[in-house]
């Protein structure tokens, strides 16, 4: 018997122990040496030197990690609008991250803020900039409403400071993405040691900094302050010494002195930006349906993001609570003053209503919100079912003749002027400019032919009633959608002038110009709660009920609980 155990026994450690090296091998054939050439990895002395210590991507303040999946996209409840847009189609998304609750006053303040500092209004050459972030306040007067209190201190009062923002275009969603993705990149890059501390408190015009251009040439960013871009006097002492900068999230950098600035490879800047969710992307998190899974699959669908079929709470403490602010009939936005009321009447401070199985705040109801996707009545799904988004406008860097990227300069802003007149900076001092890709970019290539792809299979010549294969070129009056085509433009004698289309005969709105947006709003009824509902809007308006989240790609694994492999 006890030869029998000490058998077992042996028998135990052995399987230990070849467990042991088994999986220190494979921690080796990644971390120490390379499975492609069988070099050092991260050598003192050379060679390849890796970030092998990546754990995975870090969530960016504000989000959520939305695990991505399969789900039917598109209406639950009957059109009563007879919109016909929004036909069930099954779509997959891949995995992301979303603005816990909407963009407040409060964080775009801070957006308006920083750009007064750096591109002060008072200055002729930047004036356009601050101006044209300024949300539209006016939106909330109404010819037969006393509405000015919203008007004067909605956006700026503090009591107002945790609301969500209102009167902002599509446009400037998109501009403080972009912001938002710089200032955040400006925060990993100093808290890795790379950049000098706080430098992002003192840039200026000149030395701005930007995602893309410390990626493409990061000796450009901040004007090109040597001493800001490599971490100032830390980095002098480092070079001094002629050993490398430390770099505690990748141990190889810290063996190449040329290693200066944080590179894709190192995992530190986040290259996946924030940005307007997909109408998809939006529509699943909006759903949450991972509380109705089972198994493989989904226990029914959902009328709104949270389960059953009303929507007043049949919770036992909080019964007959409204679950969130909408408009419940004619005169009615708030209830009766009282137990019964919603605690609101135009739009709530965030978080006030529970949040959705993917803990999401208020994706229903307070206000809609702008997806990234430019609107067609159809959603493709014959075409792609797979992260579904129309709007792609493919571009690539501008370069210069000596083989360099384009950075613009502290006078170089490049403005655009919108379809109503107004003046909006697209690219700021300190970024990359941007040109289209062109026919050299394409050729050969079986996923896209061109630049632009807003109007692929749907408003294209291809796809117009008029379209013959070998007929000449049609007038724009032979387009798909006869939209209004208004015109701006600077005359002989260098006034602006505004035309706008008169015409009689213009039957849609619909162009590659007008966004999605998603959600009921305080304004709304209970039927646009659905999170399959959507509507449209030209993207360089704004109004009183519609606002924003950001979302940004995650990169890697799908789910945040890794699954051990079998055999």
């Amino acid at each position: 018997m006890k030869m029998k155990r000490k058998l077992v026994f042996n028998a135990l450690i052995l399987g230990i122990i070849a467990v042991t090296l088994s999986s220190c091998g494979k921690k080796n054939d990644y971390k120490n040496s390379s499975r492609a050439t069988g070099w050092s990895v991260n050598d003192p002395d050379g060679g390849f030197q890796a970030n092998t210590n990546y754990k995975e991507q870090q969530t960016a303040p504000g989000l959520v990690f939305i695990e991505g999946g399969t789900f039917t996209m598109g209406r639950v409840q009957d059109d009563v609008m007879h919109d016909w847009n929004n036909s069930p189609t099954q779509q997959h998304v891949q995995s992301f991250y979303m603005d816990e609750t909407e963009v407040t006053n409060f964080m775009y303040l801070e957006y308006l803020d920083w750009l007064k500092k750096v591109f002060p209004p008072s200055d002729d050459n930047y004036r356009n900039i601050y101006s044209s972030a300024l949300p539209d306040t006016l939106v909330w007067r109404n010819r037969l409403g006393f509405n000015e209190t919203m008007t004067e201190n909605y956006l700026r009062h503090p009591a107002y400071a945790r609301y969500p923002v209102v009167g902002v275009s599509w446009v400037q969603a998109v501009e403080f993405s972009t912001w938002r993705t710089d200032r955040y990149n400006e925060l990993l890059l100093e808290d890795a040691g790379y950049t000098s501390q706080d430098a992002k408190y003192t840039v200026d015009a000149s030395s701005t900094f930007s995602t893309d251009t410390y990626i493409q040439a990061p000796s450009l960013t901040y004007g090109g302050q040597d001493d800001v871009i490599r971490g100032g006097r830390e980095s002098a002492r480092i070079e001094k010494q002629n050993t490398p900068r430390p770099n505690k999230n990748n141990p190889g950098a810290s063996q190449d002195p040329s290693h200066l600035y944080a590179r894709t490879e190192d995992g530190v800047i986040s290259t996946t930006k924030y940005r307007l969710p997909t109408e998809a992307e939006w529509e699943y998190a909006a759903l949450g349906l991972v509380g109705l899974r089972e198994y493989n699959v989904y226990r029914g669908r959902k009328k709104y993001p949270w389960d059953g079929a009303y929507t007043r709470s049949g919770n036992r403490r909080t019964r007959g609570d409204q679950l969130a602010n909408f408009k419940q009939g004619d005169g009615d936005y708030g209830g009766i003053a009282g137990w019964s009321d919603d605690n609101a009447d135009i739009t709530a401070e965030v978080k006030s209503y529970s949040p959705n199985d993917y803990g999401l705040y208020d994706m229903a109801g307070n206000v809609s919100e702008w997806v990234a996707d430019v609107y067609r009545p159809i959603v493709d799904d014959e075409f792609n079912d797979f992260n579904y988004y129309r709007g792609n406008v493919y571009t690539k860097n501008a370069i210069s003749d000596d083989g360099t990227v384009v950075v613009l300069g502290p006078d170089e802003t490049v403005y655009d002027t919108l379809e109503n007149g107004k003046v909006i900076a697209r690219y700021l001092p300190g970024e990359i400019k941007k040109v289209p890709v062109d026919s050299n970019d394409t050729y050969l290539r079986t996923q896209f032919s061109e630049s632009d792809n807003r109007n692929f299979r749907d408003g294209d010549k291809e796809s117009s009633r008029y379209y013959q294969a070998f007929a000449q070129a049609k007038t724009d009056d032979d387009r798909m959608y006869d939209s209004p085509i208004n015109k701006n433009y600077v005359d002989d004698k260098g006034d602006f002038v505004k035309e706008y289309d008169k015409s009689n005969d213009r039957t849609t709105l619909i162009d590659d110009e007008v966004r999605v947006y998603k959600g009921g709003s305080w304004r709304d009824r209970e039927y646009w709660l659905d999170p399959a509902q959507r509507r449209y809007l030209p993207q360089t308006m704004a109004t009183d009920d519609i606002g924003f989240r950001n979302a940004m790609s995650r990169v890697g694994s799908k789910s945040k609980s890794k699954k051990s492999p079998r055999g």
